[in-house]
């Protein structure tokens, strides 16, 4: 995709690296930061924690995994992906070309609704089953196709509420 070069120079841009940011391109080539607080990260950690306790046996978990997609280089704060799916990332990849099963976004206070409902249709028109979301009270949310769902059917195990 047209997205891989930006996101190659970002990745090879010693001042990016070094921002205390998640650093993301959107569909326009452009570089998108968020900062990140203490809490993102714990609850990123503890979102991790339970799929490796929870998720279906034959697949990986990882914390910011760069996507590339068509709207830019993403990068979820939480993947659950399969084997097979992950057997077709090339190992010198710089962003994944394809989708996680599972996608899962940490959300702050300064996202929107608009913005994390695009993202979620982003990754489940390109192939992700399932986006969640953790809200800043730790509620999780769980989306497929069909919209918002009560548990998730991938991982059903998984609380509504992390503690």
């Amino acid at each position: 995709m047209e997205t891989a070069t930006a996101w190659h120079r970002v990745l090879n841009d010693p001042q990016l690296r070094a921002l205390p940011y998640k650093v993301e391109t959107n569909e326009h080539r452009q570089i998108v930061l968020r900062p990140h607080t203490p809490q993102h990260g714990l609850r990123q950690s503890r979102i991790s924690d339970l799929l490796r306790d929870h998720a279906p046996q034959g697949g990986a978990r990882a914390v910011e995994f760069a996507v590339d997609t068509a709207k830019g280089v993403k990068v979820p704060a939480v993947i659950w992906i399969a084997e097979d799916r992950l057997a077709r990332i090339p190992d010198d990849a710089e962003a994944s070309p394809v989708v996680p099963d599972l996608v899962v976004e940490v959300l702050s206070e300064s996202n929107t609704e608009s913005e994390i409902a695009e993202k979620r249709r982003l990754y489940l028109d390109e192939g992700a089953q399932e986006v969640w979301t953790c809200g800043p009270d730790g509620r999780m949310t769980f989306y497929d196709e069909e919209g918002e769902r009560k548990a998730s059917a991938l991982v059903p195990s998984f609380p509504n509420t992390l503690n």
